[in-house]
């Protein structure tokens, strides 16, 4: 018998492309991880046409299926095996225990 989630929501993402910082495609010594341009005369910053996107509030996921895992559980670390609360929306996850 498998345990399923109560509602499975279908996960909607609007935006799946990592948002990668500004010239990092043409420097070595620039990593691709997001940095906010803050110069005065910005292109991306300045939100011209064909430049990277920046990260905005509107690309959040709905708070329904936010920390959704793929089988439609949220994770839930459990510290003691005793503690155990079983509910059909969380799926308990047991870090590295040694006493079991």
């Amino acid at each position: 018998m498998t345990v399923r989630p109560l509602v499975k929501h279908t996960l909607v993402k609007k935006r799946t492309k990592k948002f990668i910082r500004h010239q990092s495609d043409r420097y070595v010594k620039v990593k691709s991880n997001w940095r906010k341009p803050k110069g005065i005369d910005n292109r991306v910053r300045r939100r011209f046409k064909g430049m990277y996107l920046m990260p905005k509030i509107g690309y959040g996921s709905a708070t329904k299926t936010r920390h959704v895992c793929p089988d439609g559980f949220k994770k839930f670390v459990v510290h003691n095996v005793k503690v155990r609360n079983f509910n059909n929306n969380f799926k308990f996850h047991l870090p590295h225990l040694k006493d079991i």
